[in-house]
């Protein structure tokens, strides 16, 4: 039994999202989402490029994580639902990181899908939403993305959605897996 505590936004009579794209809606996290969310995130496939699945309790922890993110910052990965049948897909959103690396302090924009939702341009989709928000609404100058050298899935939607490659860097958070230290980054920065 995990016993931790999360905040629930408390939902009205109809279901809210912070926006929407054409298919997706974008929210903060609630504590429905962390069975769906633990099954994702043990799911080796989904998990290719990161140094481990996550159990349901680390799960639990990132959402308290995102959570809190929001609450400090106004945007964190959001919880990313289908608005045809209010289907949980996974998350895609921003996150303010500041680890040691010669492009931080930035925004970075990242998702993460369970299989089921591969293939149908929901990351595409929901990214170039995040990144319209992220210049829009949040009037940011500059959106980066991270991923691991040979996740050329991610690598291909930082293309679709206008990023362009700055370069490789040791990750300073995977020096200890050293199979996946060795990143790539992207970045865009606002249109004027």
């Amino acid at each position: 039994m995990l016993s931790f505590i999360f905040k629930e936004n408390k939902p009205k009579l109809k279901k809210e999202y912070i926006f929407k794209s054409e298919r997706l809606g974008f929210r903060n996290w609630l504590q429905k989402d962390l069975h769906e969310f633990a099954k994702l995130n043990a799911d080796t496939t989904v998990m290719e490029h990161f140094p481990k699945a996550l159990t349901k309790k680390e799960t639990a922890e990132f959402i308290k994580r995102f959570q809190n993110h929001y609450e400090k910052h106004g945007y964190t990965y959001y919880a990313t639902e289908v608005l045809k049948t209010g289907e949980f897909i996974g998350f895609i959103g921003l996150s303010f990181q500041d680890y040691k690396s010669n492009f931080n302090p930035a925004v970075d924009i990242g998702w993460r899908l369970k299989k089921s939702a591969w293939g149908y341009g929901y990351a595409t989709e929901g990214a170039k939403r995040c990144l319209e928000f992220a210049f829009n609404d949040l009037k940011l100058e500059r959106v980066v993305s991270v991923c691991t050298i040979g996740n050329s899935k991610s690598e291909r939607i930082m293309k679709k959605i206008g990023m362009v490659k700055k370069g490789a860097f040791d990750h300073p958070k995977l020096k200890a897996y050293p199979a996946y230290e060795k990143c790539i980054w992207y970045g865009i920065n606002k249109k004027i």
